[in-house]
């Protein structure tokens, strides 16, 4: 700090009071990259602002100046404060300084902010670990954590991490996780396929297989392939992504998952990993409600779904497929029969798996309160009849 400073402040100071003053220590914290100290800069001048002292003190140690602000003032200073921790949250991050930035931004829930932030951060092995934690277990962009984890710690470590820290993050950021995975896990196997079957016929750089992008074509012209065991690609991993990819919706995901899984049915018997029910042969189960999310052999997969969830015993193997047939109607665009079938179906006092939309979810996507309200009234549930009465009337009011 130049000695010079010192004087500047108490000249400003004298000539255009406190406010002049915080702000020029603001510019100067900010210029040299002090970012802690620019967050206490900045609260000073932002209670300066509002007319408050400088700093909150409690000379007598009992929290009598803590809560002396009205709310009106209280109110101003927390939007103040939230916007200094953007500001130097997101500063921080952009150095790589990323725990302490995160300590700034944890408190401004902004986390696109938070992303934008980490994009000129790149991974190492020494930042990876944090890095990680800040885009995936936080939720900052679980995307770009999903390829960072693919391309630095491999397939089988992502694998891990989707089932024990993505499984536990909201539906849209699974669905971005797995996104990438399918992704990722075609590519390789189409990479693989193509490459084994470059060396087993010669290939030449301009065959026209060279270049195809469907596993399930490739293996159509040669039915065989697979029938001595041969693999491409970690079956195990296959039956994971596979897996992962029912809670996909959208088009382009859901044809590479399915082709992925066009590919797994050919394995040999002993890849053909058993998976709980409804989807014990895991393959063929898989490809029809891939299918039918795209609007492919329809009414074939529900009978299918359907035939298992009305079969399978609740007590043996929980309510997954009840609830799995429940979710293919509501994604098929079918949400009074789903909330239909859970209402006969669901046994009563069995918690459920969360894969099917709730009853009030369901009674928002067709309308059909009233029949919420009569199942309630049924089953003597007055928290469930009050929500659904409530959300009748409020879920299409505008939020203020």
């Amino acid at each position: 700090m130049n000695a010079n400073f010192f004087e500047q402040l108490q000249k400003l100071h004298l000539e255009s009071g406190p406010l002049a003053t915080a702000k020029r220590l603001v510019d100067e914290m900010r210029l040299q990259k002090r970012y802690p100290e620019l967050f206490e800069a900045l609260k000073m001048y932002h209670r300066v602002e509002l007319g408050l002292p400088a700093v909150q003190t409690d000379p007598t140690g009992n929290g009598s100046n803590t809560n002396l602000l009205g709310d009106p003032v209280q109110d101003q200073l927390d939007k103040r404060l939230i916007e200094s921790c953007k500001e130097v949250g997101a500063a921080l991050l952009s150095q790589g300084a990323l725990q302490e930035g995160w300590m700034y931004m944890r408190a401004v829930g902004d986390r696109e902010a938070a992303a934008e932030a980490l994009e000129g951060v790149d991974a190492t092995q020494e930042n990876l670990d944090m890095l990680l934690a800040l885009l995936v277990q936080e939720g900052v962009d679980v995307q770009r954590g999903t390829r960072l984890s693919l391309s630095m710690r491999g397939t089988c470590n992502t694998i891990t991490m989707m089932d024990s820290v993505i499984a536990m993050r909201g539906r849209a950021d699974q669905q971005a996780a797995v996104g990438v995975l399918v992704e990722h896990v075609h590519q390789e196997l189409l990479e693989s396929v193509r490459a084994d079957l470059q060396r087993r016929e010669n290939w030449t750089a301009d065959h026209p297989d060279a270049r195809e992008l469907s596993l399930e074509k490739l293996l159509a012209s040669r039915p065989g392939l697979l029938k001595d065991g041969t693999y491409h690609l970690d079956t195990t991993h296959l039956a994971s992504t596979i897996r992962f990819a029912r809670i996909l919706d959208d088009e382009r995901s859901l044809r590479l998952a399915l082709d992925i899984a066009q590919y797994g049915r050919q394995l040999h018997a002993q890849y053909q990993y058993p998976s709980d029910e409804p989807f014990a042969d895991l393959y063929p189960m898989s490809i029809a409600l891939f299918k039918a999310l795209l609007g492919e052999q329809l009414e074939g997969a529900v009978r299918m779904f359907l035939q298992k969830a009305e079969s399978l015993d609740p007590q043996e193997h929980g309510t997954v497929a009840i609830e799995t047939y429940a979710d293919l109607l509501t994604r098929i665009g079918r949400p009074a029969e789903a909330m239909q079938f859970l209402i006969k179906r669901m046994p009563r006092g069995m918690r459920p798996y969360g894969i099917a939309p709730s009853l009030i979810e369901l009674a928002e996507l067709s309308g059909e309160y009233q029949t919420m309200m009569n199942h309630a009234r049924e089953r003597l549930d007055d928290f469930g009849f009050a929500a659904a009465l409530l959300q009748q009337s409020t879920a299409k009011c505008p939020v203020t």
